[in-house]
């Protein structure tokens, strides 16, 4: 039995500019980190005994004979994955996979990709293999953007498998960069301190989402553009000495302004009223998260003014978090007999 425990993000800047279509022509930008809200996969070779050869279980439960068959689009193109490219698996062994997430779904906070970084990670450490942070970033983001064909960027699946407080930087051929962000431990505290995370209660498919925002991309470079020098802005705040951060969260009101103008889906009403009383009960600025249209809403306010702010938001659901600086890792290790004899190797 093996069980991987990944960690969720948030997003402060940068969000569209790490789209395939936008940074192989222009670059792209992110400033974000991983929090200490986890999706754990629980991975077994199945026992031969039942009728089924696979079982999966997330939200819903499916037993099926072959792969083919399986409805999740993760499990099944991961497990594809591992067949053809990998050379692993075959029909006589079965599998049984266990999803369990300290976030709900469809809700901002990258699970999608969480969940498939932890099921590589899984895999590979049932084949008896080790595989580093940065071949399993990039996996992940092959098997998503080019296999499951889902709208999706490039960061969630770095943050969910590197963890930390870092910039992104994603380059025009391809490659990308982490550079973590390096503060005093003092100083990384107090900032940390200054965010309040809420769940709207709203959920939605982010990939419809993205594919808008997709299509708005080249019509938005204006708009893009200035995101991604925000990232450097606020990059310059937290490498700063100063132990004031309120200019991060002026940024922060500043880029939300800009990403609502990339899709008429991120928005509307209901998160508008949301983060006008916010901004009323004095946060300095916020964002919703990822793609937009519900899930989680971020502020960043001042420890004085945090009170007042929960006690006008008092409807959502308040998160409190931590960062996460581990990335995805096993926590547990346990190799049942199909793979005892395999010689552990690192990828």
């Amino acid at each position: 039995m093996i069980i991987s425990r990944t960690p969720h993000r948030i997003s402060f800047f940068g969000g569209g500019t790490d789209y395939p279509s936008w940074y192989r022509e222009h670059g792209g930008k992110v400033l974000g980190a991983a929090i200490d809200k986890y999706c754990y996969i629980l991975c077994r070779h199945l026992p031969p005994f039942f009728k089924h050869k696979h079982r999966v279980a997330y939200s819903r439960l499916e037993t099926v004979n072959n792969i083919d068959e399986i409805q999740h689009p993760s499990v099944r193109e991961t497990l594809r994955y591992f067949i053809k490219t990998l050379r692993y698996f075959d029909d006589d062994i079965g599998l049984e996979i266990h999803h369990d997430g300290d976030i709900p779904a469809r809700s901002g906070m990258g699970s999608s990709s969480s969940f498939t970084v932890g099921l590589v990670k899984t895999l590979y450490a049932l084949m008896g293999k080790v595989i580093s942070k940065q071949n399993l970033f990039k996996e992940v983001i092959h098997i998503e953007q080019n296999l499951i064909k889902e709208n999706v960027g490039s960061q969630d699946q770095v943050w969910a498998a590197v963890g930390g407080l870092n910039r992104i930087d994603f380059l025009q051929n391809g490659e990308i960069i982490v550079t973590p962000v390096i503060m005093k431990e003092n100083r990384l505290r107090l900032f940390e301190q200054r965010f309040l995370l809420f769940f709207t209660g709203i959920s939605r498919y982010a990939s419809e989402i993205a594919g808008d925002k997709i299509q708005n991309l080249q019509k938005r470079k204006e708009e893009l553009t200035k995101m991604m020098e925000l990232v450097d802005e606020a990059y310059g705040i937290l490498t700063s000495e100063k132990e004031d951060f309120t200019d991060f969260g002026k940024l922060l009101n500043e880029t939300w302004l800009l990403k609502r103008k990339l899709s008429n889906k991120i928005t509307n009403s209901e998160i508008d009223g949301i983060y006008e009383s916010a901004i009323k009960n004095g946060a300095v600025g916020g964002k919703l998260l990822g793609a937009g249209g519900g899930g989680f809403i971020l502020f960043y306010v001042e420890p004085e003014n945090q009170d007042r702010v929960r006690d006008a938001l008092k409807d959502l659901l308040y998160v409190p978090f931590n960062f996460d600086f581990s990335g995805s890792e096993i926590i547990v290790y346990k190799p049942d007999y199909y793979n005892k004899h395999r010689q552990f190797s690192t990828y």
